[in-house]
This record gives structure tokens, sequence and C-alpha cells, in this order.
């Protein structure tokens, strides 16, 4: 079903009729919902350090984590203390619980795995983000800077500032709401953030009247998900023949990579968040195994022989670095240990 979807959503110019109907009661629900909580109806919660939410409108990967990841290293170095809130998805239960290096992605969510393991930051998974930060705050009371991972429409966390991620190839589909579409909230809604940031170049320039920043995400080194901790260089592989898998939201972008790197690719997409196990990744013919490190950190535990994760950073405008710090004292607040 999902593959079904990305293709109406992606693959065409127009979406299916029969679904316009459900997308047109979608986007009444979503301004009803926007409705109650700006007149108040419904609670927005405000916790007593500033709130960044870095999110998307489009259903589906589109850099967000990464984006995160990089932002609070460098928010870090202008003297913030920052901590991270997010849904983990795919995590097991509702109450907010911390996330550390090592946890098992089935129970705290791979992408808050993730992140815990490469910012060394405090992060705290919820459904309810409003107390996922406050448990957070509790047991960190240094933090003075939280920023949500995801929860763009997550509007029971009140926020101080709020960027929108967009994949620059992939756009907005075929620019209908869900579910005719791939939008959870209608195209206006980025003139409502404080910035948007365009993961890759755009296929065409996008008409706002927000700022609007660059992201690369540019692979680092192999780490081997057989048990050490072997890594070889990002050229290891080049001119060799690799089965690739990529359980993420576009994981096209994934291959393509490699095939810039010189890979022969036997591709096997999976559905965003798949929860792996080891006999789905038994392939023919024998070949290395490459996988992104969101997928990886799923399947260190199987130690699976000639197999390998790629982890990316996210290389940012440093303009848009200075446009957050900056906002976020222009709006009365500033890192503790400045």
């Amino acid at each position: 079903m999902e593959r079904w979807l990305l293709q109406q959503w992606y693959g065409r110019p127009k979406p299916p009729l029969w679904l316009l109907p459900l997308s047109l009661l979608f986007g009444m629900g979503v301004a009803l919902r926007r409705r109650l909580y700006a007149t108040g109806w419904l609670a927005s919660h405000r916790l007593p350090v500033p709130v960044l939410v870095v999110g998307n409108i489009t259903a589906g990967g589109t850099g967000k984590t990464p984006l995160t990841i990089a932002l609070v290293q460098a928010l870090c170095q202008k003297g913030w203390r920052p901590g991270i809130v997010c849904r983990g998805y795919g995590a097991a239960g509702r109450a907010a619980r911390p996330v550390r290096t090592g946890d098992d992605p089935a129970e705290a969510g791979d992408e808050a795995v993730l992140m815990a393991a490469r910012s060394g930051l405090p992060v705290w998974v919820g459904r309810d983000r409003s107390a996922a930060g406050r448990a957070l705050l509790q047991a960190h009371p240094e933090v003075d800077l939280l920023v949500s991972d995801d929860g763009l429409q997550h509007l029971a966390l009140s926020r101080t500032m709020e960027i929108a991620v967009v994949d620059g190839e992939r756009l907005f589909g075929n620019g209908a709401l869900l579910p005719a579409g791939p939008l959870r909230e209608p195209r206006a809604r980025l003139d409502t953030v404080d910035a948007v940031v365009t993961n890759g170049p755009a296929r065409h320039p996008l008409s706002l009247r927000v700022p609007q920043f660059g992201m690369a995400l540019r692979p680092t080194r192999w780490l081997s998900l057989d048990g050490s901790d072997r890594t070889c260089d990002v050229d290891h592989f080049s001119g060799k023949t690799a089965h690739a898998v990529a359980g993420i939201g576009h994981p096209q972008r994934f291959f393509r990579l490699l095939e810039t790197l010189g890979i022969a690719v036997m591709a096997h997409p999976f559905p965003d968040h798949h929860p792996f196990r080891r006999d789905e990744l038994a392939f023919e013919p024998a070949a290395p195994l490459l996988m992104t490190e969101k997928d990886g950190i799923k399947c260190r535990k199987f130690a699976l022989p000639e197999s390998w994760m790629l982890p990316v950073e996210a290389a940012l405008d440093p303009a848009l670095v200075a446009l957050v710090d900056q906002t976020l004292r222009r709006r009365g607040h500033g890192p503790t240990t400045a």
C-alpha cells in the first residue's frame, strides 16, 4: 500500500480523483484543529525553556533527523545546551522515556536511538512531546533549549521557532493533501515558519516569504555490522556490486548516493521504519550488504557478516545557525553558558 501511495504522490502529475474527497475532509480537519489551538479550545503547553521545532509538511522522510543532529551540534558551539524530544516512531509504549546509545530501536524508536548516539545529548521520546520535554528538563536541569525532531503538526507543544525541511528532489509531489497527495498541511503553511531548509538542490525555486537555506547530506565512513568496530573509507566499495537496503522515507536517495560512489546497486527498498528480520537480509547472489545508518542500528544485533552502514552528516549553511541563534535571543532567550 505504501509503495502504491508513493507512486501516486510522486510518480503522477495529478492525484487520483477518487481520493480527493478524502483529502478535502483531511484538510477541513487540519484547519479545524489549528483553529481550536489558536482560540484556546485545545491547550498548547509552554515549557520553561525555548522550543525549536524541526519538521516538514509532507509525509515521509525529508532529512529532518540529520538536520536536527547538525543543528544541535552547531548550537552547542554557540553556547546553548540543547536537549532533543521526539515521538520515537516505532517505540514501544506511550509514556515519556529517555533514550541512550545502544538502546533497542524497537523499544525507543530508530531515529531517537540514532540521535542519542550521534549527538551525545539528552534525548527523550513520547507521544506527548510536552510531557517528554518536561521529563527531560527535570532529569537534565542544565538544558536551556529543547529541539523537537518532527512535530510541526504537534500543536500541543508551544514553540518559540519553527524550521520546515523540504526534499529538493520530490518537493510536494502532486501537491494534494493526504491521502491523495503527500501533504500533511497546505503549502501556505511554509510561509508561517521561521525558515525553510531544502535538502539537496530544488527541482525549481520555491516562492516563499521566509528565509530559505540549502542543506547537503555527506557520507562519512562505512561502519561494519559484523559486531566489530571496523570502518573503511567511503569509496571502499567503488567498482563493486552490492546489495543495498533502505527502509527510509525516500529509499531512492540512498541508492543514488551509492551509485555516485561507483557501486553497482542491487536495490532492496523497504517501508520507512521497517522492523527488519535476519532472514529478510539473506540475498542472493552473495555480495556485500550496504544500508543506511538508520537501518543499520536496527540490524547490528544480527552481527551480519560483510554488512555495512553508512552514516551521513548534514552540511548546513552557517547563516541558518546564525538565524536560529539570533532569533531565539531576540525572542527573549539566551544560552545559560553565554
